[in-house]
């Protein structure tokens, strides 16, 4: 796993070369599955900002810092333009899907409708009237928000306030946010913590603030996030045991061997 911190300003590589750097996540605030990647293209199409879909993504290079995907140079030049200062409304998401030919990652039981990962979407297109009732939905019923405008919000326990949204921890196979990482201020001077992205109770967009069951006792007590320390499963193990919560890898998602996580 890894944070967005981490993924912020990777390099993305299309079929015939580079065309931008990583910026920004939309995330859906109820699944909390990444269902875009906002691209800054700096002088190539003289700042725009275009969107990619984790269904695009072939490989991420670590060591290089980089994402490929499998797409053209012409195809992004010529997708739907979006201001990422507004919320993705239903419109905007049924123009991009159209365009790029995607299947229908929206409703089913999984985190990308009928799978459980954007790898494992069927190579079909979305039917004609799931992209017309995607179309109908205004933007003030759209779920996906920014993890830049995210962060910073203000974290609440069952029994007082936490601290702050200080980044998200990222699973890069499923593509989904399993945990934000909080900076409790001066109540633990120091200490930041993680809380599981199925223990979110409520995100207020009014009240810029996040409201989680977890009591503060509680996540005094648990285990410390070290941001420079890999997160492994022997870490998440110990987190759930504390908490006496069940992993999410027992529901479906994330059942491997081997996992990634990143902080973003």
């Amino acid at each position: 796993m890894l944070t967005n911190k981490h993924l912020k300003d990777f390099a993305i590589r299309a079929t015939d070369g580079d065309f931008g750097t990583l910026e920004d996540l939309y995330f859906d605030d109820e699944t909390w599955a990444i269902r875009y990647l906002v691209v800054d293209t700096g002088k190539w199409l003289a700042g725009r900002r275009v969107l990619i879909s984790p269904i695009s993504a072939v490989h991420l290079n670590w060591d290089q810092k980089r994402l490929d995907v499998a797409l053209t140079t012409e195809q992004v030049e010529g997708s739907p333009a979006i201001d990422t200062h507004k919320p993705v409304s239903g419109q905007h998401e049924a123009a991009f899907v159209s365009y790029y030919g995607y299947p229908n990652y929206w409703g089913g039981p999984y985190l990308w409708g009928p799978a459980f990962n954007p790898a494992g979407l069927a190579t079909t297109s979305a039917s004609a009237e799931a992209i017309a009732e995607k179309a109908g939905k205004e933007s003030a019923d759209s779920h996906l928000r920014s993890a830049q405008g995210v962060s910073g919000y203000h974290v609440e326990a069952a029994d007082g306030e936490l601290g702050h949204v200080d980044g998200f921890v990222v699973d890069d196979e499923a593509w989904a946010i399993r945990y934000i990482a909080v900076a409790t201020r001066n109540w633990l001077p120091g200490k930041k913590v993680l809380v599981s992205t199925t223990w979110i109770d409520r995100v207020s967009w009014a009240d810029s603030k996040v409201s989680t069951g977890l009591s503060r006792e509680a996540i005094k007590e648990g285990p410390e996030y070290i941001e420079s320390r890999a997160i492994t499963r022997e870490y998440e193990n110990r987190l759930y045991l504390h908490y006496g919560r069940p992993p999410y890898w027992l529901h479906g998602a994330g059942q491997r061997a081997s996992h990634s996580l990143s902080s973003v």
